[in-house]
């Protein structure tokens, strides 16, 4: 099916009702990891939930239990489990994002307010937290359904729907659920699309076949039974913040060099044809600075340095719970604090084995410090990495619609964030992985920049974006171009219409893995 059709037409031309559709969706601050926004969190599901009925889905609203969180115990957000046609003669596929969205203040340094949708008529970009991250790609999604339904276009494939609430604090509750489904609603499936991800550069499609998984600490130390004034007691007792600084100090170099022993030993070695597929990615150094804002990267080789993101471990230390933070001077001894840090692990790196290898290597440096102080490390979450083969019917399906779309062969890349889940995803239902961006030429020429969390992973699985690198999802002013949104709504679509006829020439063995 060519682009110029009904169904890309009524999208190009209804902009901005859609639009209008994602305005109300960001406007529900529906955030994952705070007890008193879970409220809004519920909200949301029922609010999505709604919109898929009345476009002909059948949804159900998925109890999957309840958490602890900030000393109450609280009922998850509902996973939303459906389907939009049974037609046993087309291909059937399963639909994956969350309708969940990090924290966001203005006192965070949003230039608008996060949770109301700001038009930026002047560059045609739209702010607010989750406009990118996930509420637009789902939404994506919702315009190419109604699209169709207003045409009276048939879709050419079968939809399943697998939409969380929780994807930002874990997942939590999903993973047995879809392990569940794959013997009721998902038994049937051929493929899984994942819509949360993003270009990689600014000149060149991808398809993304990689990503690293993740390993999530936290390391508490405690010794005072109160806060400590520093004038009194400072140089009398052992002090929780120095140790936990002595402590992160060994974790990593400022040039990236994880410091654990035994992590770096374990990575799958780099062979010469894997080495060419960076060497061929449309990025620069220049582009990494650009997106992150500052003449930073640690190389400056661009196949290091995508390597760096890509295909090796890294440790971040993400902030400490229990310190002074607020503006001005307070001469205050912690009693307790609490660091987190995470490593993004790539094969042959397992979370648990990470796991024993961090615990023990800081015990044992604790141990070193001679304090007088308790001190633990857990855990809290991991995710194992993926990476999958390129020849398969999906891998055609996205190269085609990405070629219809944007006018380009893609690139073939991994990337360097996660999604637990879609491992899941992957184990559970025995299919081919793919990721598979799509974002906007109209919005790649304005700036030079790079894409930054692509998250996903499980087996005939796609994942399809409408963001750009700089859209800031977990930061500050995240924002989705106009275009990026209406384009890559198209994409979306287009995949799907692409999906038959790379299906049944995998299928006649036309070289193509099924």
């Amino acid at each position: 099916m060519p682009v110029d059709a009904p169904w890309t037409r009524w999208i190009e031309q209804n902009e901005q009702a859609l639009i209008d559709r994602l305005r109300e969706a960001v406007e529900i601050p529906s955030v994952s990891g705070e007890a008193s926004y879970r409220p809004h969190v519920h909200r949301m599901g029922q609010w999505l939930h709604d919109q898929l009925v009345k476009l002909g889905a059948e949804i159900r609203a998925v109890n999957v239990g309840q958490q602890e969180l900030e000393g109450q115990t609280l009922d998850l957000p509902p996973v939303l489990v459906g389907s939009l046609g049974s037609d046993p003669k087309k291909e059937t596929i399963l639909l994956y994002g969350h309708y969940d969205v990090q924290p966001a203040l203005m006192s965070d340094g949003w230039k608008h307010e996060p949770f109301t949708l700001t038009h930026d008529k002047e560059t045609d970009r739209l702010y607010g937290r989750g406009s990118s991250d996930d509420k637009g790609p789902i939404l994506g999604w919702l315009n190419v359904i109604q699209a169709h339904k207003e045409t009276d276009t048939e879709m050419p494939v079968n939809l399943k729907f697998c939409f969380e609430g929780m994807e930002e604090s874990g997942s939590e509750g999903l993973e047995e659920l879809v392990v569940k489904e794959t013997k009721g609603e998902f038994k049937d499936v051929s493929a899984t699309c994942i819509s949360d991800s993003y270009w990689l550069g600014t000149t060149k499609p991808c398809l993304t076949n990689g990503l690293r998984g993740l390993s999530y600490f936290s390391v508490s130390i405690s010794g005072p039974g109160a806060d400590l004034h520093s004038g009194v007691h400072g140089g009398v007792v052992h002090e929780p913040m120095t140790d936990l600084f002595a402590l992160f100090s060994k974790l990593v170099t400022p040039q990236g060099k994880i410091l654990i022993p035994g992590i770096n030993d374990k990575v799958a070695p780099l062979t010469p044809e894997e080495r060419k597929l960076y060497e061929a990615l449309d990025m620069t150094v220049a582009d990494l600075e650009g997106a992150v804002g500052g003449k930073v990267v640690i190389s400056d080789d661009k196949v290091d340095a995508l390597m760096a993101r890509m295909r090796y471990p890294s440790l971040s230390i993400h902030g400490v719970e229990g310190a002074f933070s607020t503006p001005g001077a307070k001469t205050v001894i912690p009693a307790s604090v609490k660091g987190k840090f995470s490593i993004r692990l790539v094969p042959d790196l397992e979370p648990e084995e990470v796991g024993k290898l961090v615990e023990k290597y800081l015990e044992d440096e604790f141990a070193k410090l001679g304090s007088k102080n308790s001190f633990r490390v857990e855990m809290l979450h991991g995710g194992k990495p993926w990476v999958s083969s390129v020849d398969h019917w999906n891998f055609r399906a996205a190269t085609k619609a990405t070629e219809l779309v944007y006018g380009q062969t893609p690139n073939f890349m991994r990337e360097g964030g996660s999604i637990p889940i879609t491992l899941t995803f992957a184990e559970a239902l025995g299919k081919n992985v793919m990721l598979f961006p799509s974002t906007s030429a109209v919005s790649r020429a304005r700036s030079r920049t790079t894409k930054a969390d692509l998250l996903t992973h499980s087996s005939r699985l796609v994942s399809v974006a409408v963001g750009r690198g700089d859209d800031g999802a977990h930061s500050t002013n995240e924002k989705l171009d106009k275009s990026n949104f209406i384009t890559g709504s198209i994409a979306l679509g287009q995949y799907l219409h692409e999906v038959p006829a790379a299906a049944a020439a995998a299928a006649a063995g036309e070289g193509q893995q099924q």
